[in-house]
């Protein structure tokens, strides 16, 4: 039985064998097989429209039900390049002439011939249970100065049962899209005349914003971490000592020139912080030195690819470095996971993934630091995972060249999986830089943990937005109560009862427009406040409020220091849920 990314793979063939039928003159690009699904990409003076992709999977289903054989067949490199050349599939040509000579297989199902490595399912009609979704935009092999193609998606899955919970997982999606919430709520905007992938935090993304970002640096203070702030620039001979110039240049925007000097923007904080660890001599007794800043980096992404908050050119990073002795680092790596879980706690994730990628020990050469000091981190990371019983998949190899790390992958309210915090090792940094510590016996090389836990603001914030729908708790509400007067005649009282709530650290929100009640407390359930609080004249005269909830249940004669306690209470203990009832 064939696996499902096989039946995927077969499913892009299947694409690209009806489009060509249905639209004569189209030309190839690549499909492969994708994360729930697969794509195609075609040059087409046609423009696909969601009425073209009815179509085309209705030809798709006769191609299924001709049950046709996928025929293997082997050819030489030239043989290869004329058959596509005389089909006019230069982009297929293309991808031949970089390919090695020798032999080179094509598969065949009907008709239609592609070039392909494989493998596929026996016969088109093993692939059932399928979906096209979208058709999007997608440059000839990510380069914008290539022709633009159009990329046709569809998902497909083993069971008629997990395409339909697929589908509806991405109907309820679409619903809690953070861009669309983000625009509705007024938090945050994205716009051509700034930047696409700058993001303008709005007053109410602002406050929004401070919470968290509040919250995570008492966090950080609580575990031993020295708050720092690094520049957002820095000579381009930093990079190149760090390894970032090389490496990471195709993610780092160009050089700038200031007094005959090449400056670079920063993609990450690590040189910064591995310099303030250099301001000082550090002795053993330092160490663990815990340094952590939200600091601001810029990274080229290309057009095709930014999402919202999700993938960005400017973002801010939970940033984190620990520089410890090789005995310290268990403990370490135990205190930056109980910190991730934590964070799972507070924010309502119950769910999660971990991941364990580690190095290819037959081949210490693709490496960089000491054998002995991959084998301790590498136990370090393991036993913490072991020792708290966690799950967890291990990616042998996968590590990245300067250390091994943990991912930690969170599931969201509809079961999405978002990579959250990561607990990374560095033995290339701490060399590259030759820092050190003065031990009892001499100078040595600390270790180098990064460690990020919210991954970025920018992104958290997008996750956030998505997995309460827009809902969220009080704690991280912008405008935690709305404040609504009836008539003009209780404006006074109202503006009292917002300076109480201010008073008592709250934030409210006074609607003394002359409006209908009713418009007033739609707009407050429009934007979802947990609280709204509705004075007429009994309240005034009473010194109570009337407490409307989100779920739309008002409660009458409310004491108000009585509210406002409650809402202290829930909001500085961070609930999930509503304590006012």
């Amino acid at each position: 039985m064939e696996n499902i990314e096989t039946k995927r793979h077969s499913c892009s063939h299947i694409l690209a064998a009806a489009v060509q039928e249905l639209f004569p003159g189209t030309k190839l690009g690549i499909g492969p097989a994708i994360e729930n699904g697969f794509y195609y990409d075609f040059l087409s003076d046609h423009k696909f429209t969601p009425e073209d992709l009815k179509t085309i999977e209705d030809k798709m289903k006769q191609i299924i039900k001709s049950k046709q054989p996928f025929v293997r067949k082997e050819v030489s490199k030239a043989e290869a390049e004329a058959l596509f050349k005389s089909k006019g599939e230069d982009f297929k040509v293309e991808l031949i002439s970089e390919l090695p000579d020798g032999e080179i297989s094509v598969y065949t199902n009907g008709s239609f011939t592609d070039l392909c490595r494989g493998p596929h399912v026996e016969n088109t009609g093993a692939v059932n249970n399928f979906k096209l979704t979208h058709t999007a935009g997608a440059y000839w092999r990510g380069d914008e100065k290539r022709p633009q193609m159009q990329r046709i998606y569809g998902i497909a899955f083993e069971t008629k049962d997990e395409l339909k919970a697929y589908i509806k997982q991405q109907e309820e999606a679409a619903k809690r899209d953070h861009r669309k919430l983000g625009a509705e709520l007024q938090l945050f905007n994205i716009n051509d005349d700034v930047g696409p992938g700058l993001v303008l935090w709005l007053p109410k993304g602002g406050m929004l914003r401070k919470v968290l970002e509040d919250w995570i640096k008492d966090e950080n203070l609580k575990r031993g971490y020295g708050i720092v702030t690094t520049p957002h620039i820095a000579r381009l001979h930093l990079w190149q000592k760090s390894g970032h110039a090389n490496f990471y240049n195709d993610s780092m925007f160009k050089p700038i020139e200031v007094d005959e000097q090449k400056y670079q923007l920063k993609p990450m904080n690590c040189p910064f912080h591995i310099a303030v660890y250099n301001t000082a001599l550090r002795s053993y007794r330092d160490l663990p030195l815990r340094l952590f800043e939200l600091g601001t980096v810029y990274r080229y992404e290309r057009s095709g690819v930014m999402h919202g908050l999700l993938r960005v050119r400017g973002f801010t990073q939970d940033d984190g470095h620990i520089f410890c002795a090789p005995e310290q680092i268990e403990k370490e790596v135990q205190d930056c996971f109980n910190f991730a879980m934590h964070i799972m706690k507070t924010f309502g994730f119950e769910k999660f993934k971990v991941e364990l990628s580690t190095w290819d020990e037959k081949h210490p050469e693709n490496y960089t630091g000491k054998s002995e000091d991959w084998h301790r981190a590498q136990a370090a990371l393991e036993d913490v995972l072991k020792h708290n019983n966690i799950p967890y998949t291990a990616h042998a190899g996968e590590a990245a060249f300067y250390g091994p790390k943990i991912d930690i992958k969170l599931i969201d309210a509809i079961g999405r999986p978002w990579q959250l915090s990561t607990i990374q090792f560095d033995f290339n940094l701490p060399e590259r830089f030759d820092i050190t510590y003065v031990a009892p016996e001499g100078r040595k090389r600390p270790l180098m943990v990064h460690r990020a836990m919210l991954g970025s603001v920018e992104r958290f914030i997008g996750i956030l937005i998505e997995h309460y729908a827009g809902v969220f708790p009080l704690w991280l509400a912008p405008v935690q109560v709305k404040v609504l007067t009836l008539t003009d005649a209780q404006a006074p009282y109202a503006k009292e009862v917002c300076e109480k709530l201010t008073a008592a650290g709250l934030r409210p929100e006074l609607d003394d427009r002359g409006e209908k009640l009713g418009a007033k407390i739609r707009q407050a359930h429009l934007e979802k406040v947990p609280y709204t609080v509705i004075i007429g004249a009994k309240e005034a005269a009473e010194n109570t409020v009337t407490v409307r909830l989100r779920s739309g249940k008002n409660i009458e004669g409310v004491k108000l220091d009585e509210f406002i306690a409650k809402l202290k209470e829930e909001s500085q203990s961070r609930s999930l849920s509503n304590l006012f009832n």
